[in-house]
């Protein structure tokens, strides 16, 4: 995993309120930006996972702002209930995205999702409740099955991507995209498995997610 290249992108720390909570943030605002996408990271991640931020750079490179944001505070990470509980991280989703139309930076951008694992779930589930509003979804080695109830109901256009040795994820995948209704799509990246680990498939990923939020952003603005 070679890290791209970074050029002319505002990069800078924020501080989100969200319910009684304050939550920690990595904002990275390329000019002009063609929308911005909040990352959901998988139980036991946050705003430094490597993955995810590696993600977050081939997207700034290809105009689209990035917020890596950890859903929990310090206090809450520590109680592992709340790490699975895709209720809460679903909030505090909401409420990122409340925040950034309220900057001067992001009022108006189109918004979506990167939602990794358990983070899958609380991206689909959000974008469930604010169906016109998220302009698209990506899910990367997801557990989109924890948000079930939801997807019927969500409409902002889903792409989710498995490893194709992720032999235990993939049927949860396909039960999810089942479900689904919105525009849709399920990409198994052969011969990785559910980190992503393997030489190029994180790249692959990174790719697919990047077109995915071009294709989605553009027929928005």
């Amino acid at each position: 995993m070679t890290r791209p290249e970074l050029t002319g992108i505002n990069e800078k720390e924020v501080v989100i309120p969200a319910d009684a909570a304050y939550l920690q943030g990595i904002i990275g605002l390329p000019f002009p930006a063609k929308g911005i996408v909040v990352f959901a990271h998988g139980s036991g991640s946050g705003r430094f996972s490597p993955r995810n931020n590696f993600v977050a750079r081939v997207l700034q490179n290809a105009g689209i702002a990035t917020l890596l944001v950890d859903l929990l505070d310090e206090t809450e990470a520590r109680d592992r209930r709340n790490v699975f509980d895709i209720d809460l991280l679903a909030g505090r989703l909401l409420a990122n995205a409340r925040w950034l139309r309220r900057q001067p930076e992001t009022r108006g951008l189109a918004i979506g999702y990167f939602g990794a694992s358990t983070g899958a779930a609380a991206a689909l589930q959000a974008a469930a409740q604010e169906r016109r509003e998220i302009s698209a979804v990506v899910s990367r080695g997801g557990r989109p099955d924890l948000a079930l109830e939801y997807l019927h109901v969500v409409q902002s256009p889903t792409l989710l991507i498995v490893g194709g040795d992720d032999e235990t994820v993939i049927p949860l995948n396909e039960t999810a995209y089942a479900r689904l209704t919105c525009p849709k799509e399920l990409v198994i990246v052969p011969g990785a498995t559910h980190l992503f680990g393997e030489p190029g498939a994180l790249e692959k990923v990174a790719q697919l997610a990047c077109d995915w939020f071009v294709r989605y952003f553009h027929k928005q603005t």
